[in-house]
């Protein structure tokens, strides 16, 4: 969860201006702080995201819930595959829009996401293989294994880019 880099001045420098005083330091720094809700997140790539993957899954939830099936077993896992999956995407959501990785920094939220997303993903693409392979040309259904495979391919591009954000830091951080 790379946030971006902060600078930490010191008064210390050789040759360059003091450090501004802590009062001014603190107060420039509460805004981005203090607030409630990350707006920043909303207008990011991996908030945009997360809020296409929700939209889709819950698309193809309804085009499958109010379609008529007869392979029970199939759609009721695809069902519970793209549930499961839009709620740990919305709580992942939140704990990003209000910040609470901050405070519960006992857990590895970026392996934690990585794990959801990994295990999500592999789950969803062999829902949406069986609800499509089941879908008899009924357009709810194959409107649902649609959105199935487009929410997959979005969880693909949402793992991809958290991953290859966590080698980047890793590998500069040293």
């Amino acid at each position: 969860m790379s946030h971006g880099a902060r600078v930490i001045r010191t008064g210390m420098s050789s040759g360059g201006p003091a450090a501004p005083p802590a009062a001014s330091v603190a107060s420039s720094s509460a805004g981005s702080d203090g607030e409630l809700m990350d707006g920043a997140y909303f207008r990011s790539c991996a908030g945009m995201l997360k809020v296409a993957q929700m939209i889709s899954l819950l698309i193809g939830f309804i085009s499958v819930n109010n379609s008529q099936w007869t392979d029970y077993s199939a759609y009721s896992f695809f069902q519970i595959v793209t549930m499961c999956d839009l709620v740990m995407i919305l709580f992942f959501y939140v704990i990003h829009i209000f910040r609470i990785y901050r405070k519960l920094t006992c857990v590895s939220w970026p392996l934690a996401e990585f794990l959801h997303y990994l295990i999500g993903t592999i789950l969803l693409l062999i829902g949406s293989i069986v609800a499509a392979a089941k879908s008899y040309n009924l357009t709810g259904l194959v409107a649902g294994a649609t959105f199935g495979f487009l929410a997959t391919i979005l969880c693909v591009l949402s793992m991809w880019s958290s991953y290859k954000v966590s080698c980047i830091t890793q590998s500069t951080s040293k």
